[in-house]
């Protein structure tokens, strides 16, 4: 899917002709499509193949007077085993001053840029749109490690009475987002940080304030994806002792509730036999009998309590 956006009246709004300074959003594109868009803006093929590589990694390239900046963006998909990932984005700057957005996913809808919204952008320039995907970006990371921290504590008050792994493997998951998120962080920092010594970009230094900002952002994300991937390290440790212990305290109880009915168990077995035992010709017998087996359970339930078994 192609669709282009001009920018008119404080605002991005879809138009159907390619014009100068416009934003040209590429979904999911046909081999086809890129063909065409690459003889028609003067692209390199490759710089519109590259970012629909879900494992390619954050980078500046140059050819030709064509720059692009491949950046990662964080995915939140309820429905898969791993709920945040990342994936790739390619912002490419033509000759004609055209930005050009080539990704997996439609991130217009992410960076608030489509359907006429574009808060936080003050003018339509190349360098205001590439700040605004990064403020954006660095942003939305935080937003979702905030939402990765609310449901760890959700799931440590089930681990608190698990005996199952579902939780465990619950929080495996979110490490393993955790981990992805450090590492397209980090490489979204090397590239914004040698987008700013490179002067590719053409920055005023208004715009080099503004980046100086999204790179602090961009670091209080990697520390809070560190902080809690240690803490989630720990907690997974912890959890999982705890999960063992409550198996032993149920398997414990369990073995205690099998002794105590073996005693009354094994006293009427061996009154049961065929045999010449004590009391049977009594007509008390059977409360005699009872009473034993009772008074034996009654002690060793005494016994119990004695040692803190229970």
């Amino acid at each position: 899917m192609i669709r282009i956006l001009k920018w008119t009246e404080n605002r991005f709004i879809t138009t159907d002709k390619i014009e100068r300074h416009c934003l040209i959003n590429v979904v999911s594109p046909e081999k086809k499509e890129l063909k065409k868009l690459s003889d028609e803006m003067h692209i390199p093929y490759d710089f519109l193949t590259d970012p629909l590589d879900i494992d390619e990694r954050a980078r500046i390239e140059t050819e030709d007077g064509v720059l692009l900046i491949v950046l990662r963006l964080p995915k939140n998909d309820e429905g898969c085993d791993i709920p945040f990932t990342t994936f790739p984005a390619g912002i490419i700057l033509t000759k004609n001053d055209t930005i050009v957005v080539v990704s997996l996913f439609d991130i217009t809808d992410i960076i608030d840029l489509s359907d006429g919204r574009a808060k936080g952008l003050a003018d339509g320039k190349r360098s205001s749109v590439v700040l605004h995907f990064f403020l954006k970006t660095a942003l939305l990371y935080l937003d979702y490690l905030k939402k990765i921290n609310r449901q760890t504590g959700e799931i440590e008050k089930e681990l608190q009475k698990s005996l199952k792994n579902e939780e465990l493997i619950r929080l495996l998951n979110i490490e393993k987002s955790l981990v992805f998120f450090t590492t397209s962080l980090k490489s979204n920092e090397l590239m914004m940080e040698r987008l700013m010594k490179a002067e590719l970009l053409k920055l005023s230094p208004h715009d080099r304030d503004r980046l100086e900002d999204v790179l602090i952002d961009n670091k209080q994300a990697i520390e809070m994806a560190n902080i809690y991937s240690n803490i989630m390290s720990g907690m997974m440790d912890a959890f999982a002792s705890i999960i063992s212990n409550n198996l032993n305290v149920v398997m414990k109880i369990l073995t205690l509730i099998t002794i105590i009915l073996m005693i009354p168990t094994l006293t009427t077995s061996i009154y049961g036999m065929n045999i010449e035992v004590p009391f049977q010709h009594s007509p008390h017998a059977f409360f005699i009998v009872t009473g034993i087996a009772f008074s034996a359970l009654l002690v060793c339930v005494l016994i119990f309590f004695k040692n803190r078994w229970f």
